[in-house]
């Protein structure tokens, strides 16, 4: 494996601290800017956009911010993957950085474990936090499925690459192979008592909403690999044109292969089959070209603070946003009457609101050098 030098803060740094170190020289600001970019997303309850399935000739933009029913892919679908392939972008970087400090294995192995245990409690905590009823251990979360996505991809790091390729290769198969084996009354990748739902009944003795299963994490791994092989291809000492070009194939070649798997393993982002693996790698990565080139080749910086300020904070506004995002819209909406004079299209400048008021959050944070990492 190549030697790694570099910094990026990932949402994966696990032990919660404050720190007064911002992102600065030695750093991507591209990938800040793209991890910002993500966040925005995730608390902008898409930004109200969905009201206009009610607006003929709209409806198409309303469906992109809706997760699709059951195979396909839409923009709001690529939300957590882009998320979870930059928690694996920055792996390389971050141990690189605590190797330079002097992390042994040894150590370096058990922060890794500690950071995924941490990941599955804050998780937990967010998750049952406004709920009701009694306390529900779920591992379904974006954070419990980063924690074993962390985990396992840091022992797969620890191969020769040609290991790491044919291991990512063996979690999709495993994957694809245990809803074949066991497939429900309605087949293998059905919503219903496919063998992720019997897994869950049987372990957790119920049955996520949305007919999501634990054994996503499976493909969420090769996803958040995906990101590590991206790091460490950035960590490299070649030109922009080299990254690009490699970046570009890859994006391409991900498309070809997601696309061609379809017809046999359905792309279902709520099961994370192997196609939709490749097929939302593909989109991640054309999203990080668009911001690599725009901020480390053209050198266009300016604009992505207004997204690194989000990014340098991601756990805070993660957090605020599972558990104070209903009480801060209520909030507003006593003094804003949610812009009911606009009738339900309303809801626009009400979500845009709510997100730009998280985004002063996350601003006086960052103003003050404050860096909440977990």
């Amino acid at each position: 494996m190549a030697a790694v030098t570099g910094v990026v803060s990932a949402p994966a740094d696990v032990s919660v601290k404050l720190t007064k170190e911002a992102p600065g020289a030695g750093r991507l600001i591209s990938l800040d800017a793209y991890r910002g970019f993500i966040m925005l997303l995730l608390i902008s309850h898409g930004f109200g956009l969905s009201v206009l399935q009610n607006y003929p000739g709209w409806t198409w933009l309303a469906n992109q911010v809706e997760h699709a029913a059951w195979e396909g892919c839409t923009f709001w679908d690529l939300i957590q993957p882009a998320f979870t392939f930059m928690v694996g972008v920055a792996m390389p970087l971050a141990f690189a950085r605590r190797i330079a400090q002097g992390a042994t294995s040894s150590a370096l192995f058990r922060h890794v474990a500690w950071r995924a245990i941490m990941l599955v409690v804050l998780s937990n905590v967010l998750s049952n936090f406004n709920g009701s009823g009694p306390l529900r251990f779920q591992l379904i979360n974006v954070l419990c499925q980063i924690a074993f996505a962390y985990f396992i991809c840091y022992l797969i790091m620890q191969l020769p690459f040609r290991m790491q390729v044919l291991a990512g290769a063996g979690l999709l198969a495993l994957h694809w192979v245990l809803f074949l084996l066991f497939p429900g009354p309605e087949g293998p990748f059905s919503k219903t008592d496919n063998i992720g739902a019997v897994i869950d009944r049987a372990v957790l003795g119920y049955n996520y909403s949305g007919y999501y299963t634990t054994i996503n994490f499976i493909g969420n791994t090769v996803t958040v690999l995906f990101g590590v092989w991206t790091g460490m291809l950035l960590l490299k000492n070649k030109d922009h044109a080299f990254k690009l070009r490699l970046l570009s194939i890859s994006a391409v070649s991900a498309f070809i292969i997601g696309l061609a798997l379809t017809p046999a393993n359905p792309m279902v982002k709520r099961l994370w089959t192997a196609s939709f693996t490749f097929f939302s790698a593909g989109w991640v990565l054309l999203m990080l070209i668009a911001f690599y080139w725009l901020v480390e080749v053209k050198s266009y910086k300016r604009w992505t603070f207004f997204a690194v300020v989000v990014g340098a904070n991601s756990i805070f506004i993660y957090s605020f946003a599972q558990v104070l995002r209903g009480w801060l819209n209520r909030g507003l909406g006593r003094f804003t009457g949610n812009f009911g004079f606009l009738g339900d299209l309303g809801a626009i400048p009400q979500n845009l609101l709510v997100m730009f008021v998280m985004w002063y959050l996350c601003y006086w944070l960052y103003k003050r050098k404050i860096f909440i990492k977990i």
